[in-house]
């Protein structure tokens, strides 16, 4: 068949036409929106080595982004303003935890420890969510989930190296850990599925209640906040200030929510999030570029061992049925969804 009218360069090869559609597949989405949030600790490391306190790299993130993103935003909410009133404590409560906790804890330990393991430590909040329904009764543990569990628990102990002669900081351990819980938290609020709130609005709202919620706790002191405009060091390149700034609002955070979203509803959110654990490699990956960041041997065995054990507690929850309260009623096993929009690491 001769080209179209108009067109002169040949056929896409077999191979190029496959790669583009892997690309525009709901997986190939999926990893984008995980390299690109595995950006965000770098980003921000580049900041807070200028001088930037994570309080402030935190409050220009969310306010950048929930201005961008309020902009498609909008027009998803003609029509139907009321949802914002019956989701109201559901957009807070994400702004609040999935948003300002979590990236503040994260980002405070990304000020003390490498970028890899203090998302190591946050990664550790799907073990967090299993320990606490065994331990409060309400769910016993498959075999699967439970070796999971025992396998992220021994990386963990591998990628403190309390052994080692390089020691890990503990206080940023700690921020490490905080920011897990807040994750888990999040888990919790938003297992129930909601259909009746975009998830770009849920997004917009969310950064917009943490933004307002930083802005505060800075006016009233209660947050450190000190901004630099020195120049960052991304890998071989020296840049100004706003170049990271840019990178860690509409990458890290711009694209990668509306990429996350996209893939959430081509491949659903137990898959979707599946796929997310991907992060912590391409986190690690850009630490190592951008930041000359790579934890030692024995903390990748450990980070391995994490993310392994994860795996395990997603497989586990991707081939596991749900509870059967009738003949013809199936009611998803706890936390069995999540929304379409997860917090911000």
């Amino acid at each position: 068949m001769p080209p179209r009218a108009g067109t002169d360069s040949p056929a896409a090869s077999p191979s190029t036409a496959s790669a583009r559609g892997f690309l525009a597949s709901g997986l190939g989405v999926a990893l984008f929106s995980s390299a690109v949030f595995g950006l965000s600790g770098s980003f921000a490391k580049a900041l807070l080595e200028t001088g930037w306190t994570p309080g402030a790299a935190v409050t220009a993130r969310l306010t950048g982004a929930a201005l961008i993103l309020a902009v498609p935003a909008v027009p998803a909410l003609r029509g139907r303003w009321h949802q914002l009133r019956t989701n109201w404590l559901t957009i807070v409560l994400f702004g609040l935890i999935g948003v300002a906790a979590c990236q503040l804890f994260y980002f405070n330990a990304v000020s003390l420890l490498s970028v890899g393991v203090a998302l190591l430590l946050e990664y550790l909040a799907p073990i967090l969510i299993v320990l606490w329904l065994w331990g409060a009764g309400r769910k016993r543990p498959r075999p699967l989930t439970i070796a999971g569990a025992l396998l992220s628990l021994g990386g963990l102990v591998l990628v403190l190296d309390l052994t080692g002669a390089v020691k890990v900081d503990f206080v940023g351990v700690l921020w490490g850990l905080a920011a897990a819980v807040c994750l888990a938290i999040y888990f919790f609020i938003t297992a129930k599925e909601n259909d009746t709130l975009p998830p770009i609005v849920l997004a917009s709202g969310g950064l917009l209640v943490g933004a307002v919620v930083m802005w505060l706790a800075a006016a009233t002191g209660i947050l450190p906040m000190a901004f630099s405009t020195a120049d960052t060091e991304l890998g071989p390149w020296t840049t100004p200030w706003w170049v990271s700034l840019a990178g860690l609002v509409v990458l890290s955070t711009v694209l990668a929510y509306v990429a996350g979203i996209r893939a959430a509803r081509a491949l659903g959110s137990k898959v979707a999030s599946f796929v997310s654990l991907t992060e912590v490699l391409f986190a690690v990956i850009w630490a190592w570029l951008l930041l000359g960041e790579l934890p030692v041997a024995i903390q990748l065995v450990g980070g391995g061992l994490i993310v392994g054990g994860v795996v395990l507690v997603r497989l586990d929850e991707l081939r596991g049925p749900g509870r059967r309260t009738g003949p013809r009623t199936r009611v998803s096993a706890p936390l069995a969804h999540a929304n379409d929009v997860e917090p911000v690491p």
